[in-house]
């Protein structure tokens, strides 16, 4: 499998011929892309850095082959799109191509008390081999190979990111979520959650574009 770190919280999955794109959103310059080279789009929440409404109606409309799975927010913005937009919740699994995805997790962080908390759900990739949690320190309870990391926002505490990197022990830990942070935050963010740090594992930080084989 192979990822590549757009900005913020999107990221493209290769494997074999199938190719998806978690979380498209209006901070990620290059999402149009993204999505017009891939099968099926993944979404956590709806919130505007996560899910670029205009964006995938567009796409949807352009591309009758596309699918897209998303919470129940996501299907309501988007409609049924003839049964090519996908509602999930915790506990649910699929297959797009040959890309195995379970499904973990029901509600965004908490911001405030003041500010609703939207559904939100983390996608497991290939038994493991990837999870990425939206906005959410939500730890799915099974093996986790490469954990991708939120590590900027008005919901995120370094504590917490690192008791959540604990819970969930994967073997790599990538930074996704970053905007808000100035490049020496970034720094000083990896350098106290990873390997000579809170967790023993090291934070990798990817330039937008960049592709890893996982």
């Amino acid at each position: 499998m192979r990822l590549t770190k757009h900005a913020h919280a999107c990221v493209t999955v290769e494997k074999d011929d199938t190719r998806l794109v978690i979380d498209p959103g209006t901070l990620t310059p290059d999402a149009a892309d993204a999505v017009g080279r891939a099968q099926a789009v993944l979404i956590t929440h709806e919130h505007f850095d996560h899910f670029d409404e205009k964006l995938l109606a567009a796409a949807i409309a352009d591309r009758p082959e596309l699918q897209i799975y998303g919470t129940a927010g996501v299907a309501t913005a988007l409609g049924t799109q003839g049964g090519r937009v996908h509602t999930v919740a915790e506990g649910d699994t699929f297959t797009v191509g040959s890309v195995t995805v379970a499904v973990h997790g029901h509600r965004h962080a908490l911001i405030h008390a003041d500010i609703p908390c939207p559904d939100n759900v983390g996608y497991l990739l290939d038994g493991g081999t990837l999870y990425h949690p939206g906005d959410a320190y939500y730890a799915p309870g099974v093996p986790v190979r490469t954990l991708l990391l939120p590590t900027s926002g008005p919901w995120t505490k370094l504590g917490e990111a690192a008791d959540y990197v604990r819970a969930v022990k994967p073997e790599r830990v990538v930074q996704i979520h970053e905007l808000m942070l100035s490049d020496l935050g970034q720094h000083s963010v990896a350098n106290l959650l990873g390997e000579n740090g809170l967790t023993g594992i090291a934070v990798e930080r990817l330039a937008p574009g960049t592709a890893v084989q996982l």
